[in-house]
C-alpha cells in the first residue's frame, strides 16, 4: 500500500473519501487490479479511491529474544550508523586517514550493542520476544465519484482481466 509523499504537490483530501461502491473485494491486490483495469479501459481514475474497512492489527511473533540476539542486532545497527558517520567524515574532512573508517564502524557497533543490551535488560520481563506488526483490512471497497458508478461498471466489464 502506498503512503503519500510529503513532497507531493497533489495532496489527497483529508478524511474518508465519499462516493459509490463499485466493488468490494477481500484483498488489497484485488482492489489494485480493479483500479488498474479501470485505468486501462480509459476511466478517469483520479475519481477513484480504495478504502479498507474493518481494520485489524496483527502481530506475528518471529522468535524469542536472548541477550546474544539483542547484542548482535545492536552491533549491526550501530555498525551501520558508524559506517554512515565515517562516510560523512571522509566526505567532509577531505584528507581523512583511511584507518579511521574501521575504527568508527567498530565504535558504532560497540555503542549500538551496549545501548541495545541496556534497553533489553530494563524491558526483559515485559517484552521477551521479537515480532512484526501490520494493519490489514477484512475487506476493501473501490469507490468512484457519485454518479459515475454505471460508467465505471461498463468500463470494468469491457476491460481485459489482468493475468499474473
Amino acid at each position: 500500500m502506498a503512503t503519500p509523499s510529503p513532497f507531493n504537490r497533489r495532496r489527497p483530501a483529508a478524511g474518508i473519501p465519499r462516493g459509490d461502491v463499485l466493488v468490494t473485494v477481500d484483498s488489497y491486490a484485488e482492489a489494485q487490479s480493479t483500479v488498474n483495469r479501470l485505468a486501462h479501459a480509459g476511466f478517469d481514475v483520479s475519481m477513484v479511491a480504495i478504502v479498507g474497512r474493518d481494520l485489524v492489527t496483527i502481530e506475528r511473533v518471529t522468535g524469542r529474544l536472548t541477550y546474544a540476539r539483542v547484542a548482535l542486532r545492536g552491533a549491526l545497527n550501530g555498525s551501520w550508523f558508524g559506517l554512515f558517520f565515517s562516510l560523512i567524515m571522509t566526505t567532509l574532512g577531505g584528507g581523512t586517514d583511511s584507518t579511521a573508517l574501521p575504527a568508527v564502524i567498530a565504535i558504532g557497533a560497540g555503542i549500538g550493542m551496549l545501548l541495545s543490551l541496556a534497553t533489553y535488560s530494563f524491558r526483559r520481563r515485559q517484552h521477551d520476544f521479537s515480532s512484526v506488526q501490520q494493519v490489514v483490512a477484512s475487506r476493501y471497497e473501490v469507490l468512484v465519484a457519485p454518479g459515475t458508478v454505471e460508467s465505471a461498471k461498463q468500463k470494468l466489464e469491457s476491460a481485459p482481466t489482468e493475468s499474473n
